[in-house]
């Protein structure tokens, strides 16, 4: 009998619930490409993976260690300049989904992944920006993936790097699920098994809005969990 999932299993089979067949999708590396490469292994088998570094149609066996890695270039349709992924694929409106990952979030789904602290003497410095500003504001649909705690959902960013633009947000935690309003401001839409609505709101460094109609998701498959483990080695 398969392991209970964890709690970083559940969000990331919930988040790759999120990914229809046929999407085009441009991938963050970690848990978003976990995500995303879990559901073109189950229930999206046409979704065309792109990575910022010119990768187009990969399928990697194993987990990408970064945009660089010889694994994406090596399993993709084609590779092409870094400049043709953003003029062509993502300004251009051809991407569907944008799946970033962050290391703070505040209450508009605007991201940090630049440095945690003052900029000019860091607590922590990060990758930074990257394509995520522009994947941010020009994909169609925007998933975001991370562990939710209150040093991740803050009231106020130390760096704002990425500001989402018109198109539906989607917050995917190991906790449940927050969904961008007609202001943009996220509302809490559904938490996981055995996680109530106190749990995520104590997790949350402002006061979280709740929708009306809180779900529960539904539990990872056996399926999507012998996958998901299997692709981690």
């Amino acid at each position: 009998m398969a392991a209970e999932p964890t709690a970083d299993e559940r969000m990331t089979v919930a988040a790759a619930r999120r990914l229809a067949d046929g999407d085009v999708c441009l991938v963050g590396i970690g848990l978003p490409s976990v995500a995303a490469n879990l559901a073109r292994r189950l229930h999206a088998p046409g979704c065309v993976l792109i990575y910022e570094s010119g990768t187009i149609g990969s399928k990697p066996r194993v987990p990408p260690l970064s945009i660089g890695d010889g694994e994406l270039a090596e399993t993709a349709d084609t590779v092409v300049p870094v400049p043709e992924i953003f003029n062509y694929w993502l300004q251009a409106g051809r991407i569907d989904v944008g799946f970033l990952g962050a290391a703070q979030i505040d209450r508009h789904a605007c991201l940090n992944t630049t440095v945690i602290g003052p900029y000019d003497s860091p607590q922590v410095r990060l990758p930074g920006a990257g394509g995520a500003p522009e994947i941010a504001s020009s994909a169609r649909r925007v998933i975001v993936v991370l562990r939710h705690s209150r040093r991740a959902f803050v009231e106020r960013l130390d760096f704002r790097t990425s500001v989402p633009g018109r198109g539906g947000t989607a917050v995917i935690t190991d906790l449940g699920v927050l969904e961008a309003g007609d202001d943009g401001e996220l509302v809490l839409a559904a938490v996981h098994p055995g996680v109530s609505v106190d749990d995520v709101r104590a997790a949350t460094g402002w006061e979280l809005r709740v929708g009306g109609d809180v779900t529960v998701t539904a539990a990872p498959t056996p399926q999507e969990l012998d996958v998901l483990r299997s692709m981690a080695g």
